[in-house]
């Protein structure tokens, strides 16, 4: 294992960067710049079917946006397959692990029979079948206890017998993400896991494979606190703004972010709310994470972020904001220039791009139920077809189409208008599809969505 500290952070290109893991990428990194050790960033892209180009990308603005350089990377697990091969081999010819052709339907029924907790109850364990492509591979779970010790949560144990014999390969023999994880932390050296308390039963079985494997010594773990939402719940993207893009759009400051982000379960020890990058780099501690959970404050940190605001000389406030509504703005600029008429135009014919919702028109949404035929099944198409294609102007269009089709509604115009309504909040504006693309496959059916719960509420009240 290295000398010098390396460390990782692996988030998955299905969504949107959360500031969950913009705070985990923090600390992490903190770390290494503390310790002169090694940040990596490796891209955990197994789940083809969720996978988006466009949401790597967004990992890499968002963390270079945050200022968390990278030291190695971006690594992709989908260019990494013999290593995980070679593990499964590695696995199959020491008879830790063993094929299993059990469905999803039928681990529920036993385990609906027997009365026990829900989960895999190692059915296969000993039927000897052959390891083929078209069975899941798992883990057999040896007797006793698995056990670790953690630099915020001290010493974490468990009783092996409340560990299924979960998966290291899919049916299909891709590799499931703790196999990965495993063989690509041994692989990259990485000498200290620190992530969120979300993953410790991940851990036991992380420890169980990396001594299969014989990797030799262990990394060091430490599990940050959960962050939860103001109610106590865990942040959610459904109901919570929860993207690191959506605070830099709404024209929040890097640095601001940054310094809140490191307050969610570490303080340096007296009352300083508002720390420099060097200070927070000077003082960091991973012993003096709290384990409690951490609490999202929008309204704390607004508060930071006017503090970030009220230190800028005139003139760099003055370029920072009109580099933050160019970034905003530019891209669309020559779809509504034969449409404006000043510039007053330009920001309300673009203003959806950088709201974080969209301003609906009363009127004009009351007008379009009441006339467009098949308003909430185009919405609800177009909702679903949105979520498989390819993020570009044509191919939106065309789900479009196909959308309005589906819900009996031949002419373009009129399949798109309910989309239009819902996404950008108005029946007019710049053409549609690129609008759609520059915003983004998630705000898209997110807003979509938000859409069809405002016409659900409507028939309840109406």
């Amino acid at each position: 294992m290295s000398a010098t500290p390396r460390v990782r952070i692996a988030p998955s290109p299905t969504g949107y960067f959360h500031v969950g893991t913009g705070r985990t990428a923090l600390f992490n990194w903190l770390f290494a710049r503390q310790t002169g050790g090694t940040f990596i960033l490796r891209i955990e892209d197994t789940d083809t079917a969720r996978n988006r180009p466009e949401h790597t990308e967004g990992i890499k603005r968002a963390l270079l946006w945050l200022g968390l350089d990278w030291d190695e990377g971006p690594y992709f697990q989908s260019e990494r397959a013999d290593l995980y091969a070679a593990a499964i081999d590695k696995l199959i010819a020491s008879g830790a692990v063993y094929a299993c052709d059990c469905t999803a339907e039928q681990i529920a029924e036993r385990a609906k029979e027997r009365g026990g907790p829900p989960g895999y109850d190692g059915y296969c364990r000993d039927r000897g079948l052959e390891p083929d492509v078209g069975r899941i591979l798992r883990f057999c779970v040896p007797k006793g206890e698995s056990g670790f010790h953690d630099l915020i949560r001290k010493d974490v144990s468990k009783d092996n017998n409340d560990v299924e014999d979960f998966g290291v390969r899919k049916s299909n023999g891709d590799p499931l993400f703790i196999l990965a994880n495993v063989v690509d932390d041994a692989d990259m050296a990485i000498t200290h896991v620190i992530r969120g308390a979300d993953h410790v039963s991940n851990t036991h079985k992380y420890l169980l494979l990396w001594r299969a494997l014989g990797y030799g010594p262990e990394p060091i773990f430490a599990h940050l606190p959960l962050i939860n939402n103001q109610q106590g719940k865990k942040l959610s993207k459904r109901r919570d703004k929860v993207a690191v893009e959506d605070y830099r759009d709404d024209g929040y400051m890097a640095e601001a972010l940054r310094n809140y982000l490191a307050l969610l379960g570490w303080s340096p020890g007296d009352d300083r709310e508002i720390l420099s990058v060097e200070e927070m780099i000077a003082e960091f501690r991973l012993e003096n994470v709290k384990s409690a959970p951490a609490k999202f404050d929008e309204v704390k940190l607004t508060s930071v972020n006017s503090e970030y605001l009220r230190a800028l000389p005139v003139d760099e406030l003055v370029s920072r904001a009109q580099a933050w509504q160019l970034d905003r703005w530019e891209p669309i600029a020559p779809l509504v220039q034969e449409r404006a008429r000043t510039f007053a135009d330009v920001y309300s014919l673009t203003d959806f791009l950088y709201r974080t919702e969209p301003v609906i028109d009363q009127a004009e949404w009351d007008k379009a139920v009441r006339k467009s035929p098949g308003f909430a099944g185009i919405l609800d198409a177009a909702a679903t077809r949105y979520a498989t294609i390819e993020w570009d102007a044509a191919s939106i269009h065309d789900a479009t189409v196909a959308a309005g089709t589906e819900a009996g509604v031949g002419q373009l115009g009129k399949a798109q208008a309910p989309v239009r309504l819902a996404v950008t909040g108005r029946s007019v504006g710049p053409p549609l599809w690129e609008s759609l693309e520059l915003l983004g496959r998630d705000r898209t059916i997110a807003r979509i969505h938000a859409a069809l719960e405002r016409l659900q509420a409507g028939r309840a009240t109406g």
